[in-house]
């Protein structure tokens, strides 16, 4: 009984509901250009391989670490984080709904300016929240904050990935992209009420020096080898799943899949497995470890790809269609959860945006230059092959957990 109440004393800390509201809002632009974006240029007869390009959108993912040492080193009046979350938040607000205002048969090179904008909008704010998070948890606080966090990011998808389809069946795609939006206001409110972290200052040093520093310490502190094989496995860790679902929306209509059904099965039904694979995952760490975790999450995650495959082959089926979301969002709720938790240990106190934007940057790498091939290797090998070579690209990831987490540890 006490160890329940703990439980809940610590999931409904201010600590952990600013990682809430903090994960839904780094969450919720993300989806609509990964969800949202490729179902709207489906809709309007785009093909696979022109939408599988726009992967090349969401480059900002991949590049932010080039930028974050801005945020370690200049301060606005409202803080170092609170300032910039702040700017970020309210240029979102801006640029999602212009989306709407344009037709993707003939204003495609608008749409492209306007969807890379919010990427690189979206991804600097992942920089400033990640470092905060980071800064606000104690380290025996991460398991649990960063399950809270990647299980509020993972609720963000059921806006533009659920709801935002099912108002597309009924209204114009200008409103959809309007009342999507909206849902950017409760983190912006929040930045106005949430407090300052208190850390270390970053020694005023020219701007040069400013940017290299953390990168240097980064390898000073775990040896160039250990480093580079590092960066490697954050590389890898989440590529199969990543291409797994990069195409999942586009895959679910030419499977004959309405929208609505999409809304409500598809969507619906990944969303509580991956809220309860984030929290099983935080509670079941903190007994774990991290290494144990990633093997055995990263296991699971790997797994549930074939899913996709057995879809393929069987064809249109409801019933099947929520199974097979549900333990693929169960397994990568488990596998994400473990993979922030160790890059979030990974950073440094005085250079945490930095070196966080790092890691993500190259955990992004698949979702945007590797999934742009996603729609020509689609076309080559068709879907259920497509899954089956998702599946195959999973095992280095877990092959380099003998030299980066070792179970034994």
């Amino acid at each position: 009984m006490q160890i329940r109440k703990r439980f809940w004393q610590d999931i409904l800390s201010k600590k952990m509901l600013v990682c809430i509201f903090t994960g839904f809002t780094s969450g919720l632009p993300l989806f609509i250009l990964i969800s949202l974006l490729p179902a709207w240029l489906r809709s309007n007869q785009l093909d696979l391989k022109a939408i599988g390009l726009f992967a090349l959108i969401q480059l900002p993912y991949t590049w932010k670490f080039l930028w974050a040492p801005f945020f370690d080193r200049f301060t606005w009046p409202m803080g170092r984080r609170r300032g910039w979350l702040l700017l970020f938040q309210a240029l979102l607000l801006i640029s999602i709904p212009l989306l709407g205002f344009y037709n993707p048969q003939t204003d495609l090179t608008i749409i492209v300016v306007i969807a890379t904008l919010i990427a690189f909008l979206s991804a600097s704010q992942d920089i400033v929240i990640d470092a905060y998070r980071r800064e606000l948890l104690l380290d025996k606080e991460l398991g649990l904050g960063n399950a809270v966090h990647v299980n509020a990011y993972k609720i963000a998808s059921l806006i533009p990935g659920s709801l935002s389809l099912i108002l597309a069946d009924h209204f114009d795609w200008q409103t959809v992209f309007i009342v999507t939006s909206l849902f950017m206001l409760p983190g912006l409110v929040l930045t106005f009420v949430m407090k300052e972290p208190k850390v270390p200052q970053m020694k005023k040093r020219d701007l040069a020096s400013s940017l290299l520093l953390p990168f240097q310490e980064f390898m000073h502190r775990h040896g160039l080898k250990s480093a580079l094989t590092i960066l490697l496995f954050i590389f890898f860790y989440k590529l199969g799943d990543s291409m797994a679902t990069a195409l999942a929306t586009p895959f679910y209509l030419d499977l004959g899949f309405s929208k609505t059904e999409i809304g409500l099965i598809a969507k619906n039904a990944g969303l509580w497995p991956s809220v309860i694979g984030g929290l099983v995952g935080g509670i079941w760490m903190m007994k774990l470890g991290i290494n144990r975790a990633l093997w055995i999450f990263g296991f699971l995650q790997m797994i549930s790809i074939l899913g996709f495959a057995w879809l393929a082959h069987i064809g249109y089926s409801p019933q099947w269609l929520a199974i097979v979301v549900g333990f693929e969002a169960f397994g990568v709720g488990l596998g994400t959860t473990a993979f922030v938790a160790f890059i979030a240990k990974t950073t440094h106190p005085l250079y945490t945006a930095t070196q966080f934007a790092l890691f993500t940057s190259l955990a992004a790498v698949p979702r945007t230059l590797v999934n742009a091939s996603t729609g020509y290797l689609q076309s080559l090998f068709g879907w259920e092959n497509f899954f089956i070579l998702c599946f195959l690209l999973a095992i280095p990831g877990m092959a380099l957990l003998y030299k980066i987490a070792p179970i034994k540890n």
